[in-house]
């Protein structure tokens, strides 16, 4: 099996899908890699280590997307929708329901598209997992530096001082995600509200954070009640392979304190805030009915080395297991890994994303046959 791995073109994307150590363990199995060149050095991965691990590097992305699965990290982007095609399936993050335009010009050039974020293991999403524990972290640095006056914040700080109390962070979410930013959180000192309509996982939150979070059932009232009273809000809810769902409205926002900071961590599905629109690691935040939000639809990139070992890592089963069975043959034998596949043959597998955009769902294992 040929696998290409093209340099990332999202803004401010610095991840790389796959680690030399995963070319020496696919060139074992007997699978070619071919890199575009410099695809990993902004996570700091040099060429150099992919041809010392045995793969192949490329000149182009033409060459790496000419191959028989390429593996990304984020979803194509227009310039790049000339590279698909029947003929290379693609494995990466997808989002497809927040994303109409890229789900057409995968039906239209019927590609086989698995996405990460889908793909399951023993009830949990094993390749999504350590990105969402790497988004939750970030959501209080980047949430504590959007109070900053410079941020347009309002000037909290939220850890306590001697003379100042702590700021109040608010979690929507009990996730990997949501108990991430939890735990930060209380580790910092900051007064931690978690809501979640799980109460299992609620329970789970509340020892992570070593009792030093409060949680509370989600309802609407009750995010609206929590809303108001934050510094900081940080929304991770994630209704897999589906558009996410709007649980904060405009008027909530509009009922915040002024200055106060929104985290959208569900912004790459779509956005679980009305007032959510996408933003970049060049420009953040944006303010809007007087809160600071931040909507970075690949937040982990901003700590490459770190996102990619972790994603790397969770790829790697699944790459060798597609390197050694090919690519129908790994989706036949696996049903977790066929939860990922999300169009096929010009057809909508995924149930989510057919919901999305109202059109005809094919089960995958009916779409490969």
């Amino acid at each position: 099996m040929r696998i290409g791995v093209p340099r990332e073109t999202k803004p401010g994307e610095n991840r790389v899908a796959v680690t030399a150590t995963g070319v020496r363990a696919l060139r074992e199995s007997g699978a070619q890699v071919v890199l575009e060149t410099g695809a990993g050095v902004s996570g700091g991965f040099e060429d150099r280590e992919y041809r010392a691990a045995g793969g192949t590097i490329v000149s182009t992305a033409w060459e790496a997307w000419s191959a028989d699965l390429v593996v990304k990290v984020k979803e194509p982007l227009p310039a790049e929708f000339f590279f698909l095609s029947k003929s290379c399936a693609l494995f990466t993050f997808l989002h497809l329901a927040a994303s109409p335009q890229l789900t057409e010009e995968l039906l239209a050039r019927r590609v086989m598209a698995i996405a990460y974020e889908t793909v399951v293991s023993g009830g949990a999403l094993p390749i999504l997992r350590p990105m969402s524990e790497v988004a939750g972290i970030l959501s209080i640095q980047v949430g504590a530096r959007g109070l900053e006056r410079g941020c347009g914040g309002r000037g909290v700080l939220l850890s306590a001082t001697g003379g100042s109390p702590p700021g109040d962070v608010a979690v929507l979410g009990a996730g990997v995600a949501g108990r991430s930013a939890a735990r930060i959180a209380a580790g910092i000192g900051a007064n931690v509200t978690i809501l979640d309509v799980n109460p299992e996982k609620l329970s789970g939150a509340q020892r992570e954070c070593g009792g030093k979070a409060r949680t509370i059932p989600s309802t609407p009232e009750a995010v609206a009640g929590v809303v108001k009273e934050t510094d900081l809000l940080v929304s991770t809810v994630l209704v897999a392979g589906e558009r996410a769902p709007r649980l904060v409205t405009r008027e909530m926002i509009r009922s915040m304190r002024p200055g106060a900071v929104a985290v959208d961590i569900a912004i790459d599905q779509g956005g679980s805030l009305e007032t959510s629109r996408p933003t970049t690691h060049a420009a953040p935040y944006f303010i809007e009915e007087r809160v600071v939000h931040y909507c970075v639809t690949n937040m982990p990139a901003a700590v490459p080395r770190t996102s990619t070992q972790g994603l790397a890592t969770a790829v790697l089963p699944f790459l060798l297991s597609f390197a050694m069975k090919g690519v129908v043959g790994a989706l036949r034998s696996d049903d977790g890994l066929l939860a990922g596949l999300n169009t096929h043959d010009g057809r909508v597998t995924c149930a989510g994303v057919a919901k999305a955009f109202g059109k005809p769902f094919l089960p995958p294992r009916e779409a490969i046959g």
